[in-house]
This record gives C-alpha cells, sequence and structure tokens, in this order.
C-alpha cells in the first residue's frame, strides 16, 4: 500500500517590516525559519481556541451538581412534556 503525501498548502500574510523583524528575531532565537516559527505560533494559538471551545470547566461544586441531576433527574414538569411534544411535531412535519 502507498503512502500518499499530505497535499500542502500555501498560507500568506501582510505584514508591516517592525512586525516581520520581530517574527524574524524570535525565529533565529528558536533555532526554526521564519516560515516554521510563523506557521507553529499560529498552530498553538489555532489549538489553544478550539480547546477552549471543546472543553467546559467547572468549579467541584458544579461537576457533583451535574453527576446528581444525571444520576438522579427531576420529575418532568408539564412545561417540559409540552416542549417535548413541540419539538416532535415540529420534526414529523418538517422532516
Amino acid at each position: 500500500m502507498s503512502q500518499q503525501k499530505q497535499k500542502e498548502v500555501r498560507v500568506t500574510a501582510r505584514v508591516s517590516a517592525k512586525v516581520r523583524e520581530t517574527l524574524q528575531e524570535a525565529a533565529e532565537l528558536s533555532g526554526s525559519t521564519l516560515n516554521q516559527f510563523v506557521v507553529q505560533a499560529a498552530l498553538k494559538e489555532a489549538q489553544k481556541i478550539l480547546e477552549e471551545q471543546r472543553v467546559i470547566e467547572l468549579s467541584n461544586a458544579d461537576a457533583d451538581r451535574i453527576f446528581e441531576l444525571l444520576e438522579n433527574p427531576p420529575k418532568a414538569s408539564e412545561k417540559l412534556k409540552a416542549a417535548f411534544e413541540k419539538h416532535a411535531i415540529f420534526f414529523r412535519e418538517n422532516h
């Protein structure tokens, strides 16, 4: 089975000379090329942002409350039952 090389695409950005100088200096200090440095920095920031959107942090008390509700859910109120019925009707009619 042959391995296909992952297709690479170009990403470009226009920056001021001052920004380029700063990035170049940081790249040199880290022992990488400007391109490697920019890609790694952008990737690190992208991963941080994605992680922040995917992870919900709770206090111990909040986590305990959620686990308690999952293990012992409250009985459905009449409003909740009505909402479930509206939801079911909507999806029967529209899907």
